[in-house]
């Protein structure tokens, strides 16, 4: 029983990650919700890993590294040994990106 809470508990800090995506790029909201019906893991897993090599191709035009996390979120979805540090990897992202941002904007203040 307590394994089956971990693991309810795992995803929904996933569903968070997806949901601060979607604030964060408004635009992205009606594909990331259609992607994350359960029953269409058939497209999920096959876009995931399409979205993780365009990440890593991200010197080209186009693509880029925003796709990697897009694409790692999309698979843990899927894979549960995954859910765990995906989240924890985006969560500190997200806390990183914020950081930076506000010691840009109050450098460009002064």
């Amino acid at each position: 029983m307590e394994e089956r809470d971990q693991m309810e508990k795992r995803e929904r800090r996933l569903r968070r990650q997806f949901d601060a995506l979607s604030k964060n790029v408004p635009k992205s909201e009606g594909v990331v919700r259609g992607l994350l019906v359960p029953r269409r893991w058939h497209i999920r897993i096959p876009v995931a890993i399409l979205l993780i090599v365009g990440g890593l191709l991200g010197f080209l035009p186009i693509v880029g590294l925003w796709m990697l996390p897009l694409g790692l979120l999309l698979l843990a979805l899927d894979v549960p040994f995954l859910q765990q540090p995906i989240s924890r990897a985006m969560i500190w992202g997200r806390r990183t990106w914020s950081t930076r941002r506000r010691k840009w904007q109050r450098r460009r203040e002064r």
